[in-house]
């Protein structure tokens, strides 16, 4: 933004009470007498041994307005009054028994020479106020000259969101001079308060944690191009900002019902394996929920190659939902299998191993029977299971079998057939469980008594009574890995 109204146009004026007498040694202080006044040129300053010195200029800065940070854009807008405080002594007129500063506005200060200061990260700038524009203009007989103006700008701000929505950023407003090096011009903050805030400011998004200024010097040379085609040092201010973001709605709009969705994607595990539609229609409607709620809070962010911490929760919450809809796929693939699982023990290690490698259900009922043998003594079983599997009742309805399995009342005997073979006599035994599925395929007497075995459908309900309780666990121990990581890292 550019500070050095009317310096290119017109002649020097004088404010030596229009005498137009100038010093006849500009470069001797000590002459006591008015020099012309040209807005082209610096005033002028010496040491005591005639050196010309660099004018230092002043500054303090009043923010009456910020406005929440643009995440995708990179910048945030600032309404704020700019003070520039310097001392021109060829504009004293102490001299002329006036003690009264000379108050003007815009037309005033374009008759005067103004440091060219600019901000170094700004996007867009300009002067508030009417056509006269809201600059105030302000001399001492003394030569002291305070030029304010309130102006607003969008500044660049770089922003980190790995920590996001729980991150802090600090967002800075750098002031450089133009025109004039470290030689000509020095850039100072105010000794008392540079920095202030309108009390009545508020924030919606952030909060401000905290804030602090800074002076530096700033190298331009012929790679650096930040001040044209002038090389040298420049001075250079600063104020940062710190805000840190208001995280009360994200926590009720994202993390709360994501937590809700996971939770009711675990209702799967307490209905039946074989139900299929409701337990797919489940899984797929709580992962297309989820899916449009992370998608809805990352539009607003810019696409940066990092992993957010928000990711982090989404992608966990996502694992969870797809792990109850792996786990449907699961029990209801072993609730369709026809044979039973040998167990050496009943825990969670060997059915697991168990079901992912089934033993056959068949065992050797003796060394010494043939397989030709073996196969004509269960024939006739064959025949029985299949003509089981559709009989009419009383009432004229229609029994359906269930794969190979007889389906009786547990009040009712067993059934036990003998093959018609006069050689060899082998019974093929069924029995009861819990679900009334009989196993009609093995000898109970000839099973080891080491081995212990369940049905399907009992290995999909023992796996979906684990599932009610692991998923929970797991969930917990993510949340307070999750959330240490966020508050304590």
């Amino acid at each position: 933004m550019d500070f050095s109204w009317g310096q290119s146009r017109g002649r020097g004026m004088s404010f030596n009470g229009g005498r137009g007498k100038p010093a006849t040694d500009p470069a001797n202080p000590a002459i006591n007498t008015c020099l012309p006044h040209d807005r082209l040129e610096r005033p002028f300053e010496y040491d005591s041994d005639g050196k010309r010195l660099p004018i230092v200029v002043k500054t303090r800065i009043y923010v009456y307005f910020l406005q929440n940070l643009n995440s995708d854009l990179l910048q945030f807008k600032m309404h704020a009054l700019l003070q520039l405080r310097f001392q021109d002594k060829r504009l004293a007129y102490k001299a002329f028994n006036r003690s009264d500063n000379i108050l003007g506005q815009k037309h005033l200060s374009e008759r005067l020479w103004l440091p060219h200061i600019f901000f170094a990260n700004e996007r867009e700038s300009s002067i508030l106020g009417t056509d006269e524009k809201d600059v105030l203009t302000s001399l001492s007989p003394e030569g002291n000259v305070i030029i304010s103006t309130r102006m607003q700008a969008s500044l660049y701000c770089w922003m980190n969101f790995q920590k996001f929505p729980f991150d802090q950023q600090f967002c800075s407003t750098v002031l450089e001079s133009w025109m004039y090096n470290t030689s000509d011009l020095i850039l100072e903050w105010e000794p008392h308060t540079p920095i202030s805030f309108d009390p009545e400011m508020r924030l919606t998004e952030y909060n401000m944690a905290q804030f602090w200024h800074n002076t530096t010097i700033v190298q331009s040379d012929g790679d650096n191009l930040r001040h044209g085609a002038f090389a040298g040092n420049y001075s250079s201010l600063s104020f940062t900002v710190n805000l840190k973001r208001e995280i009360g709605f994200y926590l009720l709009d994202y993390y709360l019902p994501s937590m809700m969705i996971v939770a009711i994607s675990w209702v799967s595990f307490w209905l039946q394996a074989d139900a299929s539609p409701p337990r797919i229609m489940l899984g797929t409607s709580t992962m297309l929920s989820f899916i449009t709620l992370s998608s809805s809070q990352s539009k607003n962010l810019p696409k940066v190659s990092y992993i957010k911490v928000s990711e982090v929760w989404f992608l966990g919450c996502t694992f969870f939902i797809f792990g109850s809809l792996v786990e449907f796929a699961f029990v209801n693939t072993i609730w369709r299998r026809k044979e039973n699982i040998e167990l050496k023990k009943v825990n969670s290690k060997y059915i697991i191993k168990s079901t992912l490698t089934p033993r056959p259900a068949r065992r050797q009922i003796g060394g010494s029977l043939s397989n030709e043998s073996r196969a004509r003594s269960c024939s006739s079983l064959d025949n029985i299971v299949s003509s089981t599997e559709s009989v009419r009742n009383g009432n004229g309805t229609v029994n359906q079998g269930f794969n190979n399995y007889l389906t009786v009342h547990p009040n009712l005997p067993i059934i036990r057939t003998e093959c018609a073979e006069a050689d060899t006599v082998s019974i093929c035994s069924a029995r009861t469980n819990n679900d009334h599925i009989v196993d009609v395929d093995k000898d109970k007497k000839d099973t080891p008594p080491t081995f212990t075995t369940m049905t399907p459908q009992e290995i999909a309900m023992w796996i979906d009574r684990r599932s009610r309780f692991l998923f929970p666990a797991m969930f917990l121990a993510f949340n307070a890995l999750y959330w240490t990581f966020v508050y304590v890292l």
